[in-house]
């Protein structure tokens, strides 16, 4: 029993001293980014390797899963519908929190990468970063996946299965598009190790994203002075107002 006991403990350590054996070692091209008013998108690269106190096990291939998270923020979902000829709002859910970015980069993927139990307990996969609250769950099921289908729309929510490169099961690197449309935050970073569908090391980092020089100096007046804001953007509507108008008659005449 006792002999029993001590093979099970060996085995247990040795499995233990087997996972962390691989680890991650990883940085960016850019931690900033800067969004001025002539902000078209950026691009970040994402490279790292893999670095073993011992050689690479055995069995199930090395996978790697990459994610940018942007802040997260609640959102109406409304469904529309065609009444008395004209289309209109009708049920809505209340989506509690969800990434204003998310991107998701594998080397393979998601459902060979990671198991489902490991999706929830790491909230890697695109649904699982969304928490939404609703009173019925196929309704729930159905407003979240329109939501991710409209980011997607619009770049802001990307899956990019075998985006991520791995060379020689140890270098690893890949490139995910930030649109022009970002809201400003901290995008967490995160990078996955998995073998057989699990995580056996994670790493994380941010990218700080922010608004400088006159995109900035507006979002501040907006934001702290909405007064002055609005009585600013009326004398710039009635002066774009008069100057297109005096414009047409110098042309006219």
């Amino acid at each position: 029993m006792i002999r029993r006991l001590s093979l099970a403990l060996l085995l247990l350590v040795a499995s233990g001293s087997a996972a962390l054996a691989e680890r991650v070692v990883a940085g960016l091209s850019r931690d900033a980014i800067s969004i001025t008013t002539n902000f078209e998108g950026s691009e970040i690269l994402i490279f790292g390797a893999v670095r073993r106190e011992a050689p690479a096990p055995e069995g199930p291939p090395l996978e790697v899963i990459i994610t940018v998270q942007g802040p997260s923020q609640p959102v109406t979902v409304r469904r529309k519908e065609r009444r008395f000829g004209i289309w209109m709002n009708t049920e809505a859910i209340e989506v509690d929190s969800a990434p204003t970015f998310y991107a998701v980069a594998s080397t393979a993927p998601l459902l060979i990468a990671l198991t489902q139990t490991e999706d929830l307990r790491h909230q890697v996969s695109i649904p699982r970063a969304i928490r939404a609250v609703g009173t019925g769950v196929g309704d729930l099921e159905n407003y979240t996946e329109a939501l991710i289908r409209l980011r997607m729309d619009e770049f802001l929510y990307q899956l990019n299965e075998g985006a991520v490169t791995l060379r020689d099961d140890t270098l690893f690197d890949t490139s995910i598009r930030l649109p022009a449309n970002l809201t400003e935050g901290d995008y967490r970073t995160r990078i996955f190790l998995t073998r057989d569908g699990q995580v056996i090391d994670a790493f994380e980092t941010d990218i700080a994203v922010r608004k400088v020089g006159l995109e900035r100096w507006i979002y501040n007046l907006a934001h702290q002075q909405p007064l002055v804001y609005g009585i600013l953007s009326l004398i710039i509507a009635i002066a774009a107002g008069w100057g297109a108008s005096a414009a047409f008659r110098f042309l006219r005449n």
